[in-house]
């Protein structure tokens, strides 16, 4: 089980990506477009930078659903590859099956 302060800081960065990501997708566009004008790509740099490091989606941290678990995540599932196991041999995850051969 993970602490509970750090699964709570994970969703609150999920809120601020949430909050931030049309403004960001916006600038990176404005930047990434060849026919924009320099003094427009850099002050779309500038507020790029002046964004809270937390509203770059790549801060969210995948996390198991039922405990947090940060490490082995499968995003099928949703899961950690502990938890997975886990409830795959208790049968509560439909389709799947214990291969043997």
């Amino acid at each position: 089980m993970a602490k509970q302060s750090k699964i709570a800081k994970n969703g609150k960065r999920k809120v601020i990506v949430e909050r931030y990501a049309a403004r960001r997708a916006g600038l990176k566009e404005l930047i990434r477009r060849p026919g924009a004008p320099e003094t427009e790509r850099a002050a779309a740099v500038a507020e790029l930078r002046r964004q809270p490091r937390d509203a770059s989606a790549t801060r969210v941290r995948n996390r198991d659903s039922v405990d947090g678990r940060p490490r082995g995540h499968l995003r099928r599932f949703g899961l950690s590859r502990v938890r997975m196991r886990q409830q795959a041999h208790a049968g509560f995850l439909p389709g799947v099956t214990k291969s043997s051969w």
